[in-house]
């Protein structure tokens, strides 16, 4: 094996551009670190067999490969060990099979969901996909493993596909699906990697009959108690959600007075419910979610204007936590307690999994404590807390991932697929 030290830049950035073409082909710069790590180049090939050769690069020389979508995410999740070469897969985009009259189409990794969507639409159909980021391309959801408010009902990226194709570590391209040896168990394993095992080059995933009518039927919220007692009740009942979300701006006294609102008495948060269907049967569900939920409950053509969005911003501590239904109003209560601050939350809450944002000015110490506390609620009622994102000092100071009991199989399957640690080192679950 020839080692990057003995070649120059120049002569990686012209084996790089015979593959992908002049334009590109090229050395990093600042826009193109990766969760503070700097890169080195980057590569934009235009085809599956330029990827599989540029990976072949990558594996001669035993530098490390990191993909790279929209970039939405670039920034979640642990920095990675080194980053040599970013690979944009930006131009392996487009639908590129839909066979007539099957609900599958086979996207290229770098195809934006949102064109995706618009493609789809033509025809009367969707994807039910619908991650926060926007932006968001197939390969970054599917390596993020992305999901928005139709998991509820649908699931998360990897359950939405039936096969990919991809490129090994060595630079191997790989089809994985029912039909082939592994029966499809790559797609399983690459939903959520963060690209630490294979490069997505496309997905083939489940497609749907766009609904002819939606409903989100909103209703105040007060408390992380109220809340859980109508998520319950919503649950329980025959209405069959597509998606149940809970947006709690901030965390405050059940004693303070409710303002009156437009629509009548306002709480501190919003729980919101989709439903989807003809629009007859639409009408009778949200009827029925109306006085199910009582209150200042009302059904609405339109989401509100926090669906589908991260409570966090750029410079927060963004958090994703996940706990069985009947515990997340005490996973809330926990981070309220622990952080003696407001702590915005949003979240599928139907399914257990929500979002919250810490202040980034917060000492990493005093984050760390945070992140304590929480995870030992957490634990004793199966939920976890990670650190998606954070300001750099934060990053590298705490613990992002807390106790992980499947982290040694974990490790295991980053050594089948990836012995060297060349592809994403240090990115996938754990800071494997």
């Amino acid at each position: 094996m020839v080692t990057a030290t003995r070649w120059a830049a120049g002569d990686i950035v012209r084996r790089l551009a015979a593959i992908c073409g002049a334009r590109f082909a090229r050395s990093a710069g600042a826009a193109d670190d990766v969760a503070g790590t700097p890169a080195r180049w980057v590569a934009a090939p235009a085809t599956a067999m330029g990827l599989t050769e540029v990976l072949r690069v990558a594996a001669e020389h035993d530098l490390s490969l990191i993909a790279r979508g929209a970039g939405t995410k670039f920034d979640w999740g642990s920095s990675p060990s080194r980053a040599d070469i970013v690979v944009d897969i930006g131009r392996l985009a487009g639908v590129w099979h839909q066979p007539p009259g099957e609900l599958v189409a086979e996207v290229g990794a770098g195809t934006p969901i949102r064109a995706v969507q618009a493609v789809l639409a033509r025809h009367g159909r969707r994807l039910p996909l619908d991650p926060p980021s926007a932006g968001a391309t197939i390969g970054g959801v599917v390596a993020a493993d992305e999901a928005g408010p139709l998991r509820h009902r649908y699931g998360i990226p990897g359950d939405q596909m039936l096969g990919v194709t991809y490129v090994d570590a060595d630079g191997h391209l790989i089809r994985s699906d029912a039909s082939t040896a592994d029966g499809g168990a790559a797609r399983r394993l690459l939903s959520g990697s963060q690209g630490a095992l294979g490069v997505l080059v496309s997905a083939t995933l489940r497609v749907q009959p766009a609904p002819a009518s939606r409903l989100w039927v909103s209703r105040s919220v007060w408390t992380p108690l109220e809340a859980h007692d109508l998520v319950q009740a919503v649950l329980a009942g025959p209405v069959g959600p597509s998606a149940v979300e809970i947006d709690l701006p901030v965390s405050r006294a059940a004693a303070v007075p409710r303002q009156q609102g437009p629509s009548g008495p306002q709480g501190a948060g919003t729980l919101t419910v989709l439903v989807e269907g003809g629009p007859s049967e639409v009408r009778e569900r949200a009827a029925q979610l109306i006085s199910l939920t009582g209150g200042d409950a009302r059904a609405e053509g339109d989401p509100p204007p926090w669906w589908r969005r991260y409570p966090f911003g750029p410079d927060d501590v963004a958090l994703r936590i996940e706990v069985p239904i009947p515990h997340v109003h005490a996973a809330i209560y926990a981070l309220r307690d622990a952080a003696g601050v407001a702590v915005p939350v949003r979240g599928s809450v139907g399914v257990g999994v929500i979002h919250a944002a810490l202040p980034g000015t917060l000492p990493p110490g005093r984050i760390d404590a945070i992140l304590a506390a929480v995870r030992g609620v957490l634990l004793a009622r199966g939920g976890t807390c990670v650190v998606m994102a954070a300001p750099a000092p934060v990053r590298d100071a705490v613990d992002l991932w807390g106790a992980l009991p499947g982290l040694p199989v974990l490790r295991t399957v980053k050594e089948r697929f990836d012995p060297q640690r060349r592809l994403a080192p240090g990115r996938f679950v754990g800071g494997i």
